[in-house]
């Protein structure tokens, strides 16, 4: 996309100042494709680390679908039995002041359709381990996407800013919960003072 001077919208730079665009000339997006690598690590990373937590936590069956597809609209599904499963959507960030996830309406229309899914915050260390794990509440996310306005057009990705009450420390389905306290990070983000989940 350019302006009509042939200026280009999209920023593609590696980030640095660009002399020709006169401020406020061109709207600037601040993306480019270092930054879109370092995100997918980030979440990568989140990954590996819930996943390393749940074999610690002593789930019997722990398995990353991510790896094999995006259909599933989660990135992990673990269990206790046929009766007590979670299927986990995994949003990773470096960042302990605020948390914003970017959910995709794939992941959405799955969450409402399957009553073991859940969304799993995970803040990464600098050692790549979870620094601290919260569950994002359902009916949060509900509320928080936003509403198709017509039969012409409809959304197909959100980037949310997670309030503290739509978090509570630990990981749980709304029947029951895949982490043991005790293996829970104790890194006070994001804001939240909620006690934690009661331990299965």
């Amino acid at each position: 996309m350019v302006t009509a001077a042939g200026r280009p919208v999209v920023d593609g730079s590696d980030g640095e100042s660009r002399d020709d665009v006169t401020a406020g000339a061109v709207p600037r997006v601040l993306w480019n494709q270092a930054a879109e690598d370092a995100k997918r690590i980030v979440g990568a990373a989140g990954e590996q680390a819930l996943l390393r937590l749940l074999r610690q936590g002593g789930v019997p069956h722990v398995r990353h679908v991510a790896v094999e597809s995006d259909a599933y609209g989660y990135d992990i599904e673990a269990a206790w039995s046929v009766s007590e499963r979670a299927h986990i959507e995994v949003k990773a960030t470096t960042d302990p002041t605020r948390l914003v996830v970017h959910l995709t309406r794939h992941e959405y229309e799955v969450m409402t359709a399957d009553a073991d899914w859940c969304l799993a915050a995970v803040l990464v260390g600098r050692d790549g381990n979870a620094a601290s794990v919260a569950t994002v509440d359902r009916g949060w996310l509900h509320s928080a996407v936003p509403a198709d306005q017509g039969r012409g057009g409809r959304w197909e990705s959100a980037r949310l800013t997670v309030p503290a009450s739509a978090l509570t420390p630990g990981l749980a389905t709304e029947e029951w919960v895949l982490l043991p306290e005790e293996l829970l990070p104790g890194c006070p983000v994001w804001a939240f003072q909620l006690s934690p989940l009661v331990s299965r």
